[in-house]
């Protein structure tokens, strides 16, 4: 197992970056990994569960573990059959203006790995103006 910190900071302001995490349909306009996603509620809340489509034809189930939209965090948990990874996200005001973002993965040493890179990119849309 491992656990892999990620970081972004960018000109949006805080609550813009917030609510592209808090809409859930519209994780696929900055996270490129993403096609589309089904849940069973339109806003990030503790208990929502759904389905993330990824290219590929994978299909990864999730379920929100955690929000605090004052404190603009929130954590889920990703599963493809068996192999789960746990991802928390936090979005503050970035010093001199914009925001900033981070995102702790925890999971399998080689999907942590391989994950990264994508993560970072969607990270930084996420807090792109």
């Amino acid at each position: 197992m491992a656990v892999r910190r990620l970081s972004a900071e960018g000109a949006a302001p805080a609550g813009v970056a917030w609510e592209r995490y808090a809409v859930i349909g519209a994780w696929p306009t900055w996270s490129p990994q993403i096609r589309r996603v089904e849940a069973d509620a339109e806003r990030i809340a503790r208990g929502v569960t759904g389905t993330v489509h990824v290219p590929g034809g994978l299909r990864l189930r999730f379920t929100i573990t955690d929000v605090d939209p004052v404190a603009r965090r929130w954590s889920w948990l990703v599963r493809l059959g068996p192999v789960r990874m746990d991802l928390h996200h936090d979005v503050r005001a970035a010093p001199g203006g914009g925001s900033a973002t981070g995102l702790v993965v925890e999971g399998p040493t080689a999907l942590v790995t391989a994950y990264a890179p994508l993560a970072w990119l969607a990270l930084r849309e996420l807090v792109a103006r």
